[in-house]
């Protein structure tokens, strides 16, 4: 047999042409850096410690007692499905039918994915706000759907929503949002997610909400979209337990929605994962029923973190916009004289042996994010003061 000349298929490539924008993710190259160099990763948006150990104990007692090793129900496990329910009553006074208005996910990436995929055909226009989380640009593509970036603009990340309006065109299928927002740390008021709503019932819009971080906001509270006037009925709200509880190695998210919604959504789900982390849900059904007081001080904590570390950068030289919500912090390099974030970030190990990501990689209007650079404070006070230690170097 003679060796072929050429490798299969090499009349074209063999990435889908959707995805060959995306390659590598930024975080996986600046995670690799930081093993490499040794360097403090404030880069990937992980905790370095675990969630309460009751959870984790919950999740060895579901394993032992054989809850959840095989395929768990489609939709997920009831007493998951209820917990999620109830959550969302306690904490916003909204019910769903665990039966019919719950799905659980493979974490909210898959949430995210699953929803874009099943709601949007080739040529749908989706609406994201800008600098977006990169899988959404993905997700979009994949469903051959087109993204149009309602851009947030330093110093302050507020949407435009008279540039959201122009934006809305006949095309126009789905607003995707995510709020607390990654990178920025913005928070949507109940003004600006009031006008949003009003927007969405007007054009008849379908709005996909990423409220992952809802637990995280330092300053006055979080509001889902869903619970305004006309949205219940249109939106699909995406959450997830990784960030909540800091077990993001679990991949257990949800999302909440109408009954014909939440069908769409698992016809395209159940082809990606089909089920998921099967004993991890029992525990994450005990992790929501947690008290306020674990909340009240999750969030406090994250809060002292973010205060610490947003002092270290400024005192580092850099321009700081102070999150109001998540465990990112953004930051303008300029001040140091530096232009471009994507270098900056790849020479920070060498310079002071810190890893960040910088913005630029989440906006398609790279200029917007050419300067900026997010640091992630969900670490322990004392790898944060070393890090802080270290950026003297700036």
């Amino acid at each position: 047999m003679t060796p072929m000349s050429a490798p299969v298929g090499s009349d074209r490539p063999f990435l889908n042409r959707r995805l060959a924008a995306f390659g590598t993710t930024i975080f996986a190259e600046m995670s690799a850096l930081a093993a490499r160099t040794g360097s403090i990763n404030l880069g990937q948006g992980f905790p370095d410690t675990d969630g309460p150990a009751e959870i984790a104990e919950a999740a060895v007692r579901a394993i032992r007692d054989g809850r959840g090793n095989q395929y768990p129900p489609g939709p997920g496990v009831p007493e998951l499905r209820q917990a999620i329910a109830g959550h969302q009553q306690r904490f916003y006074g909204l019910g769903y039918d665990p039966d019919t208005e719950v799905l659980v996910t493979a974490g909210a990436t898959e949430a995210i994915a699953a929803a874009l995929l099943a709601l949007l055909e080739p040529g749908d226009e989706v609406i994201a706000l800008e600098p977006f989380y990169d899988s959404y640009a993905a997700c979009i593509a994949m469903a051959g759907a087109v993204r149009v970036p309602l851009t947030l603009r330093a110093p302050d990340f507020r949407p435009d929503l008279d540039a959201l309006r122009d934006a809305i065109t006949p095309r126009t299928r789905l607003l995707l949002l995510n709020t607390p927002h990654n990178p920025t740390g913005t928070v949507l008021t109940r003004e600006e997610l009031a006008a949003i709503a009003e927007l969405a019932v007007e054009r008849d819009l379908l709005v996909v909400t990423d409220e992952v971080y809802e637990h995280l906001v330092f300053e006055g509270g979080h509001t889902p979209l869903a619970s305004l006037p006309g949205m219940r009925e249109r939106t699909v709200t995406i959450s997830s337990a990784g960030k909540t509880f800091s077990f993001t190695g679990w991949k257990v998210g949800w999302i909440t929605a109408p009954p014909a919604l939440v069908s769409a959504v698992r016809s395209a789900k159940q082809f990606l994962t089909y089920v998921s982390s099967g004993p991890f849900q029992y525990a994450v059904a005990e992790a929501l029923a947690l008290p306020d007081t674990y909340y009240d001080a999750f969030r406090a904590d994250l809060a002292a973190k973010r205060d610490l570390l947003t002092e270290g950068l400024t005192a580092a030289g850099l321009r700081v916009f102070r999150p109001q919500g998540t465990y990112f912090i953004t930051t303008d390099i300029s001040p140091l004289g530096e232009k471009d974030g994507l270098a900056f970030c790849r020479a920070l190990p060498e310079r002071c042996g810190v890893v960040a990501i910088p913005n630029q990689v989440f906006y398609d209007d790279v200029e917007a994010g050419a300067t900026q650079v997010r640091w992630a404070f969900c670490k322990k006070t004392e790898v944060l003061r070393e890090a802080v230690d270290r950026l003297r170097a700036l």
